[in-house]
């Protein structure tokens, strides 16, 4: 998505002052990824590298952004010249969308001079993280509901119309069927799904004739909000005009509840549908759902969920505990050792094993590692460029499919695994942690 280079943090700019006045030019690797578990999740999903990948291609200073920094104490004009040709030339390795992963495993390594590799690093963790926290939200609605309709309501909740679009994206990748936002219906050609709100009943002296309007003016996707005013009666007022309609050729497909107990109202509108012949018309629900709420509504006849606020903003775990941390620069391995944020030195891969058709563990190793298991990162960008197009949206969304039926089962769970997931650094990793240690000690 098009953002302007002046959308980060003012800390980056400040460093890259100092990295041009003292030549600091070098290549430099960091690596983008989570430290831990949030306490709800047993995995991650990765997502969000299409957008990263088009920010990096598009980076570069607009000329306003260059006037207003010109004005701003520290940044002299040459420095905002020389800012003026940056353009990002690194390589990129990253995990497919759609792979599920663990604490500690990088998502993203980008390897590139100091200055470029060090100024995205903003926008990087913005559009990975959220991605990745939504995708990992999105899934376990799917794991609670495997059958069920599934729609992204979540846009007008959202904390911000960028936010509500890249989650469209994000719960699309992860199973989700569609969304309510149109413009990712344009830009990605994810299927889009829409009906009425109360306000165009309520608009109307008579709710029949609310239903009627509707269904005329969208023969082909007429699904009628059927609680503004009495639930049951309204299925009534529905059975009722059902047989008028389909006489004009227009049959109702669904009639949707947004309150009250969800599992009771469908229950007796079922009922009503079916004994008024209306056996087809199928009942789509939402109301600030949970996938909980979903789990629990399974055995409701229930035919779809569209889901809000607990989807965009991930409302049970809202942040994920994401870093991009330097690992190498000038050939030498970096490492952070502070307290309780210690990182792992060194370019590194992930290798996953699998016993059985199940993910078994995965190892974190060097780059140059020849240890067994499927390697994760692999290169997507070099040169500043993408090496191959972006895969298509349904390739990530089957990845998604095969990643989670090798899950463990404790692991697809939506409850806490007993027993993590393991993930343990290789003997390498381990002894160039010491190298470093003792060369920093030194």
């Amino acid at each position: 998505m098009a953002a302007g280079a002046l959308l980060t943090d003012l800390y980056q700019l400040t460093m890259l002052k100092a990295y041009w006045e003292h030549g600091m030019h070098e290549t430099a690797a960091f690596e983008f990824f989570v430290r831990r578990l949030p306490p709800n999740r047993n995995f991650l999903l990765a997502a969000g590298l299409a957008p990263a990948l088009d920010y990096l291609e598009d980076l570069r200073f607009a000329p306003d952004e260059l006037e207003w920094l010109g004005t701003q104490p520290g940044f002299p004009p040459a420095f905002v010249d020389w800012l003026a040709d940056l353009r990002f030339t690194g390589d990129v390795d990253a995990m497919p969308e759609g792979t599920v992963f663990f604490p500690e495993e990088p998502l993203l390594r980008v390897t590139a001079p100091l200055p470029e590799a060090q100024l995205v690093e903003t926008r990087l963790i913005s559009l990975l993280n959220y991605a990745s926290l939504i995708a990992s939200r999105a899934v376990r609605f799917r794991l609670a509901a495997p059958k069920a309709r599934l729609v992204d309501f979540g846009l007008r909740r959202a904390h911000g119309s960028e936010a509500g679009l890249l989650a469209a994206r994000a719960a699309y990748v992860a199973g989700f069927d569609g969304t309510a936002t149109a413009l990712a219906g344009q830009r990605w050609g994810i299927p889009t799904f829409g009906t009425m709100a109360h306000s165009f009943i309520q608009a109307h002296d008579s709710e029949a004739d609310a239903f009627i309007r509707f269904a005329r003016a969208h023969p082909d996707n007429t699904v009628l909000l059927i609680d503004t005013y009495d639930t049951e009666a309204a299925a009534l007022k529905v059975v009722e005009i059902a047989p008028g309609l389909g006489a004009e050729g227009i049959e109702i497909q669904a009639v949707r509840l947004d309150s009250g107990d969800l599992a009771s109202h469908a229950r007796r509108v079922r009922r009503i549908l079916d004994e008024g012949g209306c056996r087809e018309v199928r009942i789509f629900a939402s109301s600030s759902l949970d996938e909980h709420d979903v789990a629990r509504l399974a055995h409701a006849p229930i035919d779809g969920f569209g889901v809000g606020a607990a989807l965009t903003v991930s409302a049970d775990e809202p942040t994920l505990d994401s870093v991009y941390k330097l690992q190498e620069y000038a050939g030498w391995p970096r490492r952070k050792r502070s307290e309780g944020k210690a990182t792992w030195p060194g370019r590194k891969q992930i290798f996953r094993t699998r016993e059985g058709g199940r993910l078994a563990r995965d190892v974190l190793g060097l780059e140059n590692e020849a240890l067994s298991g499927e390697p994760l990162l692999r290169p997507v960008a070099r040169g500043g460029a993408r090496l191959r197009p972006d895969p298509p949206l349904e390739e990530i969304r089957e990845r998604v499919r095969t990643s989670l039926a090798t899950l463990p089962a404790e692991v697809r769970a939506l409850e806490p695994a007993r027993t993590p997931f393991p993930v343990e650094p290789s003997p390498a990793v381990r002894e160039l942690a010491r190298q470093v240690d003792r060369r920093s000690a030194g």
